[in-house]
């Protein structure tokens, strides 16, 4: 039976770190939260992220705009914020309106306060190695994968999903501790060929959104599984990997919900902090 990989103890522990840190700056940093419209999923988010923030001594300034405001109106309002030497992070929240383009909108975030780590520029220097501030859902998969005290270093390492914001950038923190890394998207599965790759992964990771995605009799015996998927079928929350057998023959597990999640809002912190550093 796997052991579970829970993302609260490791949260809380991170949590301690940067409440430490913050507490010995001459003062909170400010992290800038912009929402454009209503809409529920992003407003529970938000709530989380202001709790969280309070918690660690961080000031959390919440924006909301209007739906219907023009894209190069919120473009005009990010130079602003960026302008703002109070403000350390900068965060838009997910989703925007069909009309405004979340790239080019990010994309007008200084480096220096992209508290997502989305921007080209930071993205980029996690090519070189050299980054700081890592897109938070990435980060809290390799905190996971640190958690579970195995060597990444040539391990067959399967990502499923080839996101911009979960895929594509752990392909590089991953590479970045030499493990051999495959990534699996819908030309894989379309090949018939997601089995295949599933089945011989020391270490997977699923980030696709989509229930029972992976099969759990794919996993390999002892495999290392980490679950970002978050579905909700009927009154329950569960995974992209069918849990039960996964567990049966894995050595370590994320349950969902409670393991990548926990610590998606904690990294946005940690990014949050090393902005601060970063322009002291």
């Amino acid at each position: 039976m796997a052991r579970l990989l829970e993302g609260k103890p490791v949260a809380e522990r991170i949590k301690e770190e940067i409440k430490a840190e913050v507490a010995a700056l001459s003062r909170k940093p400010v992290l800038a939260s912009i929402i454009v419209g209503q809409n529920p999923g992003a407003q529970s988010y938000v709530k989380s992220q202001k709790k969280a923030a309070e918690a660690l001594g961080i000031e959390y300034t919440l924006h909301e705009l209007a739906e219907g405001m023009a894209e190069q109106e919120l473009c005009d309002f990010i130079g602003t914020l960026n302008a703002d030497k109070n403000v350390n992070g900068i965060i838009i929240q997910m989703p925007l309106p069909p009309h405004i383009d979340y790239k080019k909108a990010s994309g007008f975030i200084l480096p220096g306060k992209d508290a997502e780590g989305m921007h080209p520029a930071n993205i980029g220097n996690m090519l070189f190695g050299k980054a700081r501030i890592v897109p938070c859902t990435p980060a809290a998969v390799m905190e996971l994968l640190k958690e579970s005290a195995i060597d990444l270093n040539g391990k067959d390492t399967v990502i499923v999903g080839h996101s911009e914001i979960v895929g594509k950038p752990l392909a590089l923190l991953l590479l970045d501790k030499f493990a051999t890394v495959s990534v699996c998207h819908i030309g894989t599965s379309r090949a018939g060929k997601l089995q295949e790759h599933v089945s011989r992964a020391e270490v997977l990771i699923v980030a696709v959104g989509k229930a029972g995605l992976i099969k759990g009799e794919w996993v390999r015996e002892g495999a290392v599984v980490i679950d970002v998927g978050i579905n909700r079928v009927g009154d329950k929350i569960v995974g992209d990997v069918e849990f039960e057998t996964a567990q049966a023959r894995a050595s370590c597990i994320t349950p969902v919900p409670g393991g990548v999640g926990p610590l998606t809002v904690t990294m946005l912190m940690r990014n949050l902090l090393e902005a601060a550093k970063l322009q002291r």
